[in-house]
């Protein structure tokens, strides 16, 4: 007899993966591939989107015909931040244009200039400027440069809900892309900003569904329940808000590092904006106050400058464990050494300075500003909350000297790290389905490990 599963594609900028999970949200099968990027008009790299249709078409298909699974709903995950312009008959218009693509400035100005001041902006729609992150952008972008494109556009689709187009024909539009630093949404009105209006975007934005809405369709002629898909960032918190019933935050460690505080009842300050704080949002609609550090880039290239100033392997890193005589010495008479390549911040010096002669000297001082950056972030999006319980997953999570610091310099709240290689794809999973999770399902699902901090001798 087949087993029943719940099918999730989970689409990374870099990874591309497939799951499947049996009942109890177990997974019983997985696999992945990547794509090169190919290029843009402007020669700027871009998702194959082409190639990506047929990967999931063709892997979706083949599963189907498996004789050990019954697929009885498929849900979507994505990177957000991304748009698909559709014309009258459904065919893709243009690239998908790459969110680290600049924007011109002229753009830019004339946006502020009609809805700014740029800070009040960004605090009414929890995203401050940051050019084609700021996905709206984009269609202000089109309308002005390409008007010619623009008048084609039937519907534009985040990238989630573009996955699940290809399966269901059906254009719609959900919160939680919506609410991810697009500039759309005005969280205040719990509706498009103004300047969507009066620009007449909306038009080209398909009706708002909720993000828990799956289609009940005839599939190559079996009925799946088909996911209108979700953004990853919202994908990977709804685990924890299913099984944890106290407040808490979750850093989701990677390329960035992102603080997510589901509990925050305050909007967005002035100060927040300038501090880099923004808005994701829940599958319910409510705002989620997050803060990103751009935490695995700095720590990627600063530890390729460190393995060759102590002629190192480029993996000796991840051999260091945390010495708590070393971290002692360090802070004893602490001063900041290094300037980071991709972060602002008041305490760092104009250039790096590495007066140790071991590695393991600068790799902890290094691990020690970084951490200090982090508890900032976490610190700021905390706001006056009582706030005791703190989740750490991604990559980080098995970093020792990142853990031991981070449970020090933040003592009173407990600190629990989670092995979240299904992250998002299990949270896409759980946002199509009705089951109640129990506290267990963390320790069950995710190695969750508690962590204490050191004894300061």
């Amino acid at each position: 007899m087949k087993e029943k599963v719940t099918a999730v594609f989970d689409i990374g900028k870099t990874n591309k993966k497939f799951f499947l999970f049996d009942r109890d949200f177990q997974e019983v099968y997985r696999e992945y591939t990547r794509f090169d990027t190919i290029e843009d008009e402007d020669g700027h790299p871009t998702e194959d989107l082409g190639r990506l249709k047929n990967w999931l078409k063709g892997v979706f298909d083949r599963i189907l015909d498996a004789k050990q699974y019954d697929i009885v709903s498929i849900n979507f995950s994505t990177y957000g931040a991304s748009l698909v312009h559709l014309d009258e008959n459904g065919e893709v218009l243009t690239p998908l244009y790459n969110y680290t693509k600049p924007l011109p400035q002229e753009i830019v100005n004339s946006f502020y200039d009609k809805y700014g001041p740029e800070v009040d902006f960004a605090a009414a729609t929890g995203s401050p400027s940051a050019g084609m992150l700021n996905s709206g952008m984009q269609l202000y972008w089109l309308k002005y440069a390409k008007p010619e494109v623009f008048q084609k556009i039937k519907y534009s689709l985040h990238l989630p809900q573009y996955i699940s187009y290809i399966f269901t024909g059906i254009p719609v539009s959900e919160h939680t892309s919506i609410g991810c630093h697009t500039a759309l949404w005005d969280y205040d009105k719990k509706d498009y900003h103004q300047w969507v209006y009066q620009e007449e975007i909306y038009k080209k934005l398909p009706v708002i569904v909720s993000t828990e809405t799956s289609f009940n369709m005839n599939y190559n002629g079996k009925r799946i329940n088909i996911g209108a898909g979700i953004h990853d960032s919202s994908a990977a918190l709804l685990p924890y808000i299913r099984s944890i019933r106290k407040k808490f935050i979750l850093v989701s460690t990677g390329t960035w590092s992102i603080a997510l505080n589901p509990f925050s009842e305050q909007d967005l300050t002035k100060a927040d904006i300038t501090k880099n704080c923004i808005n994701y949002m829940r599958i319910n609609g409510k705002a989620v106050k997050a803060s990103r550090l751009f935490l695995g880039n700095e720590y990627k290239e600063q530890v390729k400058v460190l393995s060759q100033h102590f002629k190192v392997p480029s993996d000796y890193h991840k051999t260091i464990g945390f010495d708590h005589d070393i971290y002692c010495e360090i802070v004893k008479d602490f001063e900041y050494m290094f300037s980071w390549v991709g972060i602002q911040d008041k305490n760092m010096p104009a250039t790096t300075r590495i007066p140790y002669d071991k590695f393991e000297h600068a790799y902890h001082q290094l691990m020690v500003e970084l951490v200090l950056l982090q508890v900032d972030c976490i610190k700021m999006i905390s706001g006056n909350d009582a706030i005791e319980k703190l989740y750490i997953d991604g990559g980080f999570s098995d970093n020792e000297v990142y853990i031991q610091l981070l449970s020090h310099y933040l003592r009173d709240m407990s600190l629990n790290t989670t092995d979240s290689s299904l992250g998002s794809a299990l949270g896409a999973a759980l946002c199509i389905s009705d089951t109640k999770l129990n506290s267990k399902f963390l320790k069950k699902n995710y190695a969750l490990k508690k962590h204490v901090p050191f004894i300061i001798q």
